[in-house]
């Protein structure tokens, strides 16, 4: 006995010593009540045993042993460090580590005991007292902590103040919501409801609170009409999505979202990262599914430029084209900051191609000539342009240096360089254009379509509609005008547009570049459009606020060159479907190569003399299709048609 009661203590001085030195109250005052717990349970299990009538050899036998047993659960709970929790976040890893330990500490008590006999002819313990002992120990150390925490719970969360929150999804993701706003005692949460579209859920409860049916949505608004939303699945349908966002507002729900597992804090959810719906989450469509087997053929160990690097459409570029592995990447911007945080971006990439980063402007011919001269792109990406329409508006000029002459330059350079491909990143703006940037793309696509059947190079333009959350875009100045308390400012209450996200639309842009044979223009499915007016209403909803109330809307009226309406086809184009059902192909009118090569040389002469109107008016003489709105140049459509 003594010996055995050596090697324990001498564990103890070795393994524990260390421990107990760094126990504070709170972990103290758990250590001490689980030996009190070990003491009891042991005194259970004799009286037990013996059926309350416990012999007096068992007694003296009772003394003997439990400084034994209290060492051998002493040194267990200090190497396993039960202790060390907070009795109110019990959870099941805490139980588990719980039975462990216990479990361990009776099997060294069971082995030891047939050694004990072998040496002094009897056992130190009665076999039954040690399973008993065991049973005992695990259910009030385990009831106790679980009753810490269900008394905790009741305190923080039955009180006045408390948020009712309801969790959609009762999945995973949406249990382990619940239990992290429980622990948050920042916030007073309480989870009143789980949401469920699984029939095989509906009605049942998890952790004692109720799981209700999808169609009931409505009815548990009204329970609960000061209640958040968290949505916590997510693999879930846009017209899923949808639904209970629009059931939510019209209740002034406020609508929170968990983010990606992959965006956890050391794979752990905290309740900090719960943010709003974003705008862009709630008009995301199903991912594109893309013939990764042909992308890697086409881009796969091959030499790549990507102009407007930088951008919002560029950068997602880049970083998508990294999955098939290229053999180089060439990124061209002019704008000096954005470059640096792709640059820094790409540090983080573990990747084998070969990435180089040039400041420089498109329309500067020599330093262009020198890139692909150095580096022979076999693939080129063309995405840098001027965009916003009312600056291009009052600069006429530098809208044509660089979205026409600018992608003149480059076409020219892959057809002498006989790059494989060249695609050109194009807008519905181009389409019927009202505006001086929507014709500069328009020519653009002109001469990117004339080099059809006398270049080897295959030319391919994609066309598409406004990305969401793009720089300067209308959602994040909606989102700034916001969070400043309003008003949000919106040109016309009818304006409509087509919206997809970044990633979406690059994802089309890389497929319909791998399936082009030259001369096509792409054009993606945008969806249905969106009405701007009703997209800053739903905005400050989930932002959490009323319309027209707390946060304003004001209408500015239709800026220079802005219409109400966008279009994906211009008059006469016709269009078919391809492999993939978000891709068309728009076939439209061939346009002779050294005709307009003529014409943007006169066009060259005319940028230099710096009139506006004159430059104005030689563009639409090359875009007869070019109607000026809303602005200054519309006089000159007057004089064309009555001439």
């Amino acid at each position: 006995m003594f010996f055995l009661l050596g090697i324990l203590l001498y564990s103890y001085t070795f393994v524990g010593l260390k421990s107990l030195k760094n126990i504070h109250a709170p972990a103290a005052a758990i250590l001490i009540t689980d030996m009190v717990v070990s003491f009891i349970s042991l005194l259970l299990a004799y009286q037990l045993r013996f059926n309350f009538r416990v012999p007096d050899s068992e007694i003296l036998t009772f003394w003997r042993i439990f400084p034994v047993l209290l060492g051998v659960r002493l040194v267990g709970f200090l190497i396993a460090g039960t202790y060390r929790v907070q009795l109110r976040y019990t959870a099941t890893d805490d139980v588990f580590r719980m039975l462990a330990t216990v479990f361990s500490g009776s099997l060294i008590l069971a082995v030891a005991n047939p050694v004990y006999r072998m040496v002094n002819g009897a056992y130190f313990l009665p076999f039954s007292v040690i399973i008993i002992e065991f049973l005992v120990t695990i259910f009030i150390l385990v009831s106790f902590r679980l009753f810490i925490k269900l008394i905790f719970k009741q305190i923080t969360t039955s009180g006045l103040g408390s948020k009712p929150i309801i969790i959609y999804g009762s999945g995973q993701t949406g249990l382990i919501t619940k239990r992290t706003l429980e622990t948050d005692l920042e916030n007073n949460f309480k989870v009143v409801a789980f949401l469920d579209d699984d029939a095989s859920k509906v009605n049942k409860k998890l952790e004692n609170v109720k799981i209700w049916p999808f169609s009931q949505a409505e009815k548990l608004f009204g329970l609960y009409p000061k209640s958040e939303l968290i949505i916590s699945k997510r693999k879930l349908p846009a017209e899923s999505r949808e639904a209970i966002v629009e059931k939510a507002l019209a209740h002034e729900i406020k609508i929170l979202n968990v983010p990606s597992i992959k965006q956890w804090i050391n794979g752990q959810l905290n309740a900090k990262q719960l943010k709003n719906l974003k705008i862009e989450e709630l008009l995301e469509r199903e991912p594109i599914q893309l013939d990764d087997e042909r992308l890697s053929t086409v881009y796969g160990n091959k030499i790549i430029l990507v102009t407007g690097a930088a951008g919002s459409i560029g950068s997602e570029l880049v970083m998508q084209l990294l999955r098939y592995k290229p053999k180089k990447l060439i990124l061209v911007d002019q704008a000096e900051t954005p470059m640096h945080e792709i640059d820094l971006k790409l540090s983080a990439v573990q990747t084998e191609t070969l990435i180089k980063l040039k400041i420089s402007d498109i329309t500067d011919r020599i330093k262009m000539e020198s890139v692909f001269e150095k580096h022979k792109p076999q693939i080129v990406f063309h995405a840098a342009a001027y965009k916003h329409v009312p600056l291009m508006e009052k600069n006429p000029a530098e809208a044509l240096k660089v979205n026409t002459f600018g992608t003149k330059i480059l076409a020219d350079l892959s057809h002498r360089n006989k790059a494989e491909r060249f695609v050109f990143i194009s807008t519905d703006k181009a389409v019927n254009p009202t505006n001086v940037m929507g014709a500069s793309k328009r020519l653009g696509e002109m001469y990117v379509q004339a080099f059809d059947g006398v270049s080897d190079t295959r030319f391919i333009t994609t066309r598409f509609g406004n990305v969401l959350g793009s720089n300067g875009s209308v959602v994040p100045r909606f989102r700034a005008q916001i969070e400043n308390g309003g008003p949000v400012t919106v040109t016309h209450p009818d304006i409509t547009r087509y919206f997809m996200t970044i990633p979406e639309a690059c994802s089309l842009v890389l497929e319909a570049g791998s399936m082009g044979t030259g001369g096509e223009i792409f054009i993606f499915d945008m969806g249905k459009p969106v009405q701007i007016c009703k997209m800053a209403e739903k905005m400050i909803r989930l932002a959490g606020f009323v319309p027209y109330k707390e946060v304003d809307i004001q209408f500015t009226g239709l800026r220079p060159g802005e219409k109400l309406y966008e279009e994906l086809l211009n008059d006469g184009e016709n269009v078919q479907p391809t492999h993939h059902p978000k891709i068309l192909i728009s076939k439209v009118i061939e346009y002779d190569k050294l005709e307009l090569d003529r014409s943007l040389k006169e066009m060259d002469k005319t940028l230099e003399e710096n009139d506006n109107f004159e430059i104005v008016k030689s563009l639409k003489n090359l875009v007869p299709e070019y109607k000026s709105a809303n602005s200054e140049f519309e006089k000159l459509d007057i004089k064309i048609q009555s001439i």
